[in-house]
């Protein structure tokens, strides 16, 4: 399905505010909605992308929000819109813990948020899964060994300013690979629980899932005794030491 640009206040509009006010909104609500985004500077909203609601296309939908591009200021940027429906009462706490992530270069850049919306940098790129389904020919695994590289050294530094993403075990859905890997949806972190980003995305990637049957073909996948062995002393000590040991084990030392 083709995108296109609809201004924000014909938002209130159907089937447009379908998608403002997801599953459904009141005419007030939507009324404030618009305000809201005029207040962020946001112009439009373009329509488009893998997911579609109301036969509408957006870039994605999760448990707490539908997120779509928009245009702000002169530049385009992604819009995470709080479903009507969502167990989160605000995004201010979840725009506040992406803040944190960016102090270590992690997730897309918070531009601003409100009660109902967070703006923030649009990640142009495929799912981690689509992409590495589309890994072929000579280069292929050491463009793979890169990128996981990078996605769990975002993992460790994550975990060394102890924020918890939390949906790293389902990381085919949490990271966007374009010029680079960007985790992303930042709905489920927490600041006071132990970290497992480390760990929970390296068993994503090299053990028993969707993705690691699709990794292993391209990627010699390392002993899992060790493996494992190698993760637990990283879980039980987060030091850089034990971080180069899981990247040893996993054969991404000296990528």
């Amino acid at each position: 399905m083709d995108s296109f640009s609809v201004p924000v206040s014909k938002l209130v509009k159907e089937p447009y505010s379908h998608i403002l006010g997801y599953p459904r909104a009141t005419e007030k609500e939507l009324k404030k909605r618009v305000l809201e985004l005029k207040k962020l500077g946001i112009n439009s909203v373009t329509f488009g992308g893998p997911t579609i609601l109301n036969n509408i296309p957006v870039l994605g939908k999760g448990y707490v929000g539908v997120v779509v591009l928009s245009r702000h200021g002169k530049g385009h940027a992604a819009l995470k819109i709080r479903r009507i429906d969502s167990s989160r009462d605000e995004m201010k706490s979840e725009a506040k813990l992406l803040k944190i992530a960016n102090t270590v270069n992690v997730g897309p850049r918070v531009i601003n948020s409100s009660k109902n919306f967070i703006v923030m940098e649009y990640v142009e790129g495929e799912k981690i899964i689509d992409w590495v389904k589309e890994l072929k020919g000579k280069g292929s695994a050491r463009k793979l060994r890169g990128i996981v590289r990078k996605i769990l050294e975002d993992c460790y530094n994550l975990d060394n300013i102890h924020l918890d993403h939390g949906e790293l075990s389902y990381i085919h859905k949490h990271v966007i690979v374009g010029k680079s890997p960007c985790i992303i949806d930042f709905e489920s972190a927490s600041l006071n629980r132990r970290t497992s980003n480390v760990t929970s995305a390296t068993q994503s990637i090299f053990i028993g899932s969707g993705l690691s049957n699709i990794v292993k073909k391209i990627i010699k996948i390392p002993n899992t005794k060790k493996m494992i062995e190698s993760l637990k002393k990283y879980k039980h000590d987060q030091s850089r030491k034990n971080f180069d040991n899981v990247l040893k084990i996993l054969g991404l030392d000296k990528v």
